[in-house]
């Protein structure tokens, strides 16, 4: 994983947080900025305060993921292609006691850990309840691996099968 030294990821922090907060008709990105793109398509699709991003490879592409505070209270987490500039995924974030979150999952948390576990090695981080554009729900767990690459592994809640693995390359925001 890639680490940025404290200053460049204050610096880096500081001009992101102020391009976060812009009203997205003001992002003028350049044919070469990618991130730029990204955060222009993302918010949108969803207005709000970015308040993570995250830059992974999944299925051996680079893919932007924003976790998005809309002001209504409401979360979102949207990618987007870094080669493309184009959204292609939008899950709602839930607490694990939203009833919608609860009627969809079939799979205990506790099953759906145990299978992102045994998949891939490690120290859990983090979990997520997703739910999905196409209506499902599922769990995203943040591991930790041996060789200190984190990793996401998104567990499908109704069949409690691995849908979806990226490899976080770095993270800007809080977790």
């Amino acid at each position: 994983m890639l680490r940025l030294s404290r200053s460049t990821a204050l610096i880096a922090a500081a001009l992101f947080a102020n391009t976060a907060m812009a009203d997205h008709d003001t992002i003028k990105p350049k044919a070469y900025d990618s991130l730029g793109k990204c955060v222009k398509a993302a918010l949108t699709e969803h207005e709000g305060k970015i308040v993570k991003a995250e830059f992974k490879s999944e299925n051996k592409r680079g893919v932007y993921e924003f976790d998005i505070e809309s002001a209504d209270g409401s979360a979102w987490e949207i990618e987007c292609d870094a080669q493309s500039g184009k959204v292609t995924e939008i899950e709602q974030e839930v607490n694990a006691d939203n009833a919608k979150f609860k009627a969809l999952a079939k799979v205990s948390e506790a099953d759906a850990e145990a299978t992102a576990l045994a998949a891939h090695p490690g120290t859990l981080v983090e979990t997520e309840y997703e739910l999905e554009a196409d209506g499902k729900a599922s769990y995203e767990f943040d591991i930790l691996e041996a060789d200190k690459e984190e990793i996401k592994v998104e567990v499908d809640a109704a069949t409690g099968k691995i849908v979806e693995v990226s490899y976080e390359e770095y993270q800007i925001g809080k977790e």
